[in-house]
């Protein structure tokens, strides 16, 4: 299943997918050269491009975040907090110094 957002973002791929085709055609419709127009598309093209892979790394960055405020909260060291290891000195116990 797909969330809205990630829906809308492959629609606006699409619509500028779409755009890279149109434009040049009306372009070279209105007397632009087609060295221009192709020129024109090979830009879309590249942003088109450049911007899909934007949003694809913002869905990853979001979903990687929703995991985190999903998953419970370990602590500060990313342990679970076991009470075992707390640092610092141990009274008594076994010690080599002894």
């Amino acid at each position: 299943m797909t969330s809205p957002t990630q829906e809308s973002a492959s629609d606006l791929i699409r619509w500028a997918a779409f755009s890279c085709v149109v434009v040049p055609v009306v372009l070279v419709l209105y007397g632009t050269s087609l060295g221009g127009a192709a020129g024109t598309a090979l830009g879309l093209a590249a942003v088109t491009g450049v911007c899909r892979v934007l949003m694809r790394q913002s869905e990853r960055g979001a979903a990687r975040m929703s995991a985190e405020e999903s998953a419970p909260h370990r602590g500060r060291h990313g342990r679970a907090a076991s009470g075992g290891h707390r640092g610092g000195r141990h009274s008594g116990g076994t010690s080599p110094v002894d």
